[in-house]
């Protein structure tokens, strides 16, 4: 295993930028085709640690796949209300929260007596509100190591009705509710307690599963109500587009360095939340243009922000690293999310930004950056986050070579990300 990779300093970023596809939408699209009548092609998939989870747990549970050879397209065999066909079994879904979560739904339908389990930090993120929300459903569960966290014993059971979920922690426990509720007997009515966070994925969740011919109706965010007796019918093709929180570190490289980069499978209409980080990167200052089927960034001088990015939580971080680079204080709020992440995100990204001069002050939900004179050279630990290995490769841009630890950690959503930024690094 690679220990770290020295990223050095380029004078240009220039280039045009093909993305993968989006982990969130291909992992929903792949549990959507497996509950559904018919056989689907899903195309443009990213193949990542989180993807392979869900693969392999949905061929446990009895659904067969066949992956193109160059794992960009895969065939599924969906089973509809048959799903899932195997039972008695143990999943092990790594640190997939959208697996973890989506799954856990699903399967406390059937009586179906399936493990569900994951790596160390999966086991320390939450699932008390999801759970006690399925309960008031009437399914059943049993912790097996800690309450309140997995690994835990779904028996199925869940039969829908009046739900009550606390909403401030995690959408995908909306999203694994909402996958779940359309085949059920019973008509299901969600009221959200709290500020329900991350709503975009809320969104994604909800267009992806009405092109798989289910109607949810959503007041306001507050109550989201699903009528019974739906079946997930197979939309035969269905292509993922790329990854917009991916999108975030090359748009970000152009407007602090430039000159431009163009990335391409993604645009303005995109039904990712994670679209709007170009948005706010016009609003510090840099030149954005959106295009058919692209987004354009160039240079032009950064400044600070002071925004809300409840929205778009895993952009929002490399707007903190960004902030580096920027005239002025830049406050990010309302992230309390990136404490249940991957790792502890607002006591990681404090630690790191202060390794290089920064001035921070770090709240229970928010982030206040004052960058330095200058950045150094350092080496930056990635706590095995993916996303902090990525934010992080843009310190390179400084004029100082930067020490990533752990990069291998960004095959959870990215394997060939260095690879793609040394493409748009110039140093002549």
């Amino acid at each position: 295993m690679i220990k770290k990779i020295i990223l050095q300093s380029p004078t240009k970023i220039e280039g045009d930028i093909y993305l993968p596809g989006s982990k969130s939408i291909t992992n929903r699209a792949l549990l959507l085709a497996a509950m559904s009548n018919g056989t689907t092609i899903l195309k443009n998939i990213l193949y990542s640690d989180d993807v392979q989870y869900m693969l392999n747990a949905l061929k446990k549970l009895g659904i067969k796949s066949i992956l193109s050879k160059n794992n960009t397209s895969c065939k599924i065999y969906g089973q509809g209300k048959s799903f899932p066909v195997n039972k008695n079994i143990t999943l092990f879904l790594g640190n997939a929260g959208t697996a973890v979560r989506s799954l856990l739904s699903v399967l406390s339908i059937k009586y179906n007596n399936i493990i569900i389990t994951g790596d160390k930090r999966m086991q320390e993120r939450p699932i008390k509100h999801l759970i006690d929300a399925l309960k008031q459903g009437n399914a059943k569960f049993q912790y097996l190591k800690k309450k309140n966290n997995i690994p835990v014993l779904v028996k199925g059971g869940f039969q829908g009705g009046k739900i009550v979920l606390n909403g401030s922690i995690s959408s995908q426990f909306l999203t694994g509710l909402l996958l779940a509720s359309p085949t059920l007997k019973n008509n299901t009515k969600i009221f959200i307690q709290g500020n329900l966070v991350s709503k975009p994925y809320i969104n994604i969740t909800i267009k992806m599963m009405n092109i798989f011919g289910i109607k949810i109706i959503n007041d306001n965010y507050k109550e989201f109500l699903i009528i019974g007796n739906q079946n997930y019918v197979s939309p035969k093709k269905y292509f993922i587009e790329s990854d917009a929180s991916s999108a975030s570190y090359f748009l970000s490289a152009a407007a602090i360095k430039g000159g431009t980069v163009n990335i391409f499978g993604i645009e303005k209409k995109s039904i990712q939340g994670d679209i709007k980080f170009a948005s706010v990167l016009k609003k510090m200052g840099a030149q954005i243009v959106f295009g058919k089927n692209y987004i354009q960034c160039s240079k032009k001088e950064l400044y600070a922000i002071d925004m809300d990015l409840n929205d778009i939580p895993d952009a929002a971080m490399t707007i903190a690293v960004t902030a580096l680079f920027a005239k002025g204080t830049t406050i990010i709020r309302n992230i309390y999310n990136w404490r249940v992440k991957e790792t502890d995100r607002l006591y990681a990204m404090s630690t790191e930004l202060k390794k290089v001069g920064a001035i921070i002050k770090e709240g229970k939900d928010y982030l206040i950056i004052t960058p330095p004179k200058k950045i150094p050279t350092v080496e930056i630990n990635t706590y095995n986050d993916h996303r902090m290995a990525m934010c992080f490769s843009l310190l390179s841009l400084s004029g100082a070579p930067i020490i990533i630890l752990n990069p291998k950690c960004v095959n959870k959503t990215f394997p060939d990300y260095f690879i793609k930024f040394a493409s748009i690094c110039k140093y002549n």
